[in-house]
């Protein structure tokens, strides 16, 4: 592996790498590759984005929610 990639990360999904990596005794590199692998495996899809647009009731648009109106 040659190419190298920096990131900045909110606090809590650090503590939460750094506490992974400490428990299990993987390197943060590695659990960081290891879920961008997952990622790309599942074709970027997020899974719950299958069920977008068949449930069925309810407002089209939730903006027009009672008491959710900005107007």
């Amino acid at each position: 592996m040659s190419n190298t990639l920096t990131i900045r990360l909110p606090d809590d999904l650090l503590d939460w790498l750094k506490e992974t990596s400490q428990r299990t005794g993987i390197p943060m590199g590695r659990l960081v590759r290891q879920q961008l692998e997952s990622a790309m495996a599942n074709g970027g899809e997020r899974r719950f984005m299958r069920y977008s647009g068949i449930i069925k009731g309810g407002p089209r648009d939730l903006s027009t929610r009672k008491g959710f109106s900005r107007k």
